[in-house]
């Protein structure tokens, strides 16, 4: 299984960006799917759920500016970002599980690498 991060790079606050976690070896759609992200000296945290159902949850910090959204034909699940801050500065990870508990990062089997996001203010 692998779960591949891309799309992070270096904006200015008020920019935007598309991360996208392309997922292999895996039967997607069967799995629920999530964005953390993890901010030097921080713990890691939750950003974003979508359900294999379709159901999405989102951070408070990030509501009315970030979009998870995935494509099961295409095995991809994205995360769409909208009026960045500099504190929204982090490496972000896909992650997938079965079952989960949505904010409890152990209970998600697969992780991607990660993606690298700084937002400058």
């Amino acid at each position: 299984v692998q779960l591949q991060a891309s799309g992070g790079g270096l904006v200015q606050a008020g920019g935007s960006l598309r991360l996208s976690c392309a997922a292999s070896g895996l039967t997607f759609s069967n799995y629920d799917m999530a964005w953390y992200r993890q901010a030097p000296g921080k713990q890691r945290g939750l950003v974003a759920t979508i359900s294999r159902g379709g159901s999405t949850n989102h951070a408070d910090s990030v509501k009315g500016r970030f979009l998870i959204s995935r494509d099961n034909a295409k095995n991809t699940l994205y995360l769409h970002m909208n009026t960045l801050r500099p504190e929204d500065t982090a490496l972000y990870y896909c992650a997938a599980g079965i079952n989960v508990v949505y904010s409890n990062p152990s209970t998600y089997t697969y992780w991607g690498q990660g993606t690298q996001v700084t937002v400058s203010s």
